[in-house]
């Protein structure tokens, strides 16, 4: 694989992620008015989210 593979890779996995995290965010505050306890579960899943985002970002970092 060559630099700028791993890179473009890279970058559409961090995009997806910004993507999704925000998304979970947005629907746990829809789910909270069924659920408090699944509204901060998924609240959870996008904090793992960004988490995740942050080690792509320093993966990316580390091809330069």
């Amino acid at each position: 694989m060559k630099k700028e593979e791993a890179e473009h890779l890279l970058d559409h996995w961090i995009e997806h992620n910004i993507s999704h995290s925000g998304s979970f965010r947005k629907w746990a505050t829809q789910v909270r008015d069924v659920s408090e306890r699944s509204s901060k579960e998924i609240e959870e899943a996008a904090d793992i989210m960004d988490k995740c985002t942050e080690q792509l970002k320093k993966a990316k970092d580390d091809l330069h």
